[in-house]
């Protein structure tokens, strides 16, 4: 079985210039937040489009960046 790793290279965060914790631990923030939110925005896009659209992109515009951001490695 073949484990889930996300690698961003190019990076001057670390001296590797690679990094593999920080975005593997963004993707799976990202995936549990949008379990949650994509069903509750689609729920809310049937009354008020715009607040539905921006709960179901909050897992990609706001998690995902946050998390993958705040570990340097």
């Amino acid at each position: 079985m073949h484990g889930l790793v996300c690698i961003e290279c190019g990076t001057r965060r670390n001296p590797c210039r690679c990094r593999v914790v920080g975005p593997t631990l963004g993707f799976l923030a990202f995936a549990v937040a949008a379990v949650i939110e994509w069903p509750v925005g689609a729920l809310v896009y049937v009354f008020k489009h715009r607040k539905g659209r921006r709960i179901m992109g909050q897992p990609a515009t706001v998690v995902y960046p946050k998390v993958a951001n705040s570990i340097p490695i």
